[in-house]
């Protein structure tokens, strides 16, 4: 997490603060880590939830944004937030708002007539351990529902093949136990940043939270570890690798993220 060079000694150090709150939190906010290369055109754009303020990163009008085939699930106030210019959304679909850590994922891609059609899944997914959330907080264990860029990667083992500007670290690294008593073991071998609260064009480790420490941060998608996350996505270790393979910079990447009901809307 820190823009120096850790010792072995401090990594398990580094790991309990990856764990508060969401994948990458750490217990106060220290100097930030240095730029990765950028995406072109700087990455998708963030949004938030249906309905929501997404504030100067929202992307083009709403009426710019929807195909004449939207993606299956997603309803008009969702699909408003995917902007005109992405070809790739990564849609992950909870059961419930609450107490549900249980999701579906399937990546699609947008055609020149722009119709949406699945490439990859559905993969089995997990959630935070009490769901989902349309304002997540710091600790609050639920995953933030919206449409958020996917402009960054990273892990500690080697790129598997990924287009995206990918860090390969010994600081992504998880230790302890999960709520289910489940090692943490390995989690971090892959991962993909989720532009919530996040400054794009950057390692996942960075630390900046742009609407400040108490909304979380660190929102991940992550190597499964049988159990629950604290606001993150997981899938198994090989799908994480497919998925890294998948992602195009050019197709301008989000994830579409949320319980099937506000997923709906």
């Amino acid at each position: 997490m820190l823009s120096t060079v850790l010792t072995r000694a401090a990594l398990p150090l580094l790991a309990a603060g990856l764990l508060l709150g969401g994948c990458a939190k750490p217990s106060a906010p220290p100097p930030a880590a240095g730029p990765l290369p950028a995406a072109p055109d700087g990455g998708a754009p963030h949004a938030g939830p249906p309905g929501s303020h997404a504030g100067p990163h929202a992307g083009p009008p709403a009426a710019d944004r929807v195909g004449p085939a939207g993606l299956p699930g997603v309803g008009p106030r969702t699909s408003e937030l995917v902007p005109d210019g992405t070809h790739q959304a990564f849609v992950v679909r909870g059961r419930s708002t609450t107490n549900s850590s249980e999701s579906t994922a399937t990546l699609y891609e947008r055609d020149e007539e722009k119709v949406w059609r699945a490439v990859a899944g559905p993969w089995p997914a997990r959630n935070a351990l009490k769901g989902w959330t349309d304002e997540h907080w710091a600790g609050d264990h639920r995953s933030p529902i919206g449409v958020f860029g996917l402009t960054d990667a990273g892990g500690r083992l080697p790129d598997p093949g990924t287009k995206l500007p990918y860090h390969q670290s010994e600081e992504f690294v998880a230790v302890g136990t999960g709520f289910r008593g489940e090692t943490l073991r390995g989690s971090f071998d892959y991962v993909v940043a989720i532009n919530y609260n996040r400054q794009s064009g950057l390692t996942p480790l960075d630390e900046r939270r742009p609407m400040g420490w108490d909304r979380g941060g660190g929102v991940w998608i992550h190597v499964d570890h049988d159990g629950p996350t604290q606001g993150c996505v997981s899938l198994g270790l090989d799908r994480m690798a497919d998925l890294l393979r998948l992602l195009d910079p050019d197709k301008r990447p989000v994830v579409v993220m949320g319980d099937s009901v506000s997923l709906a809307r």
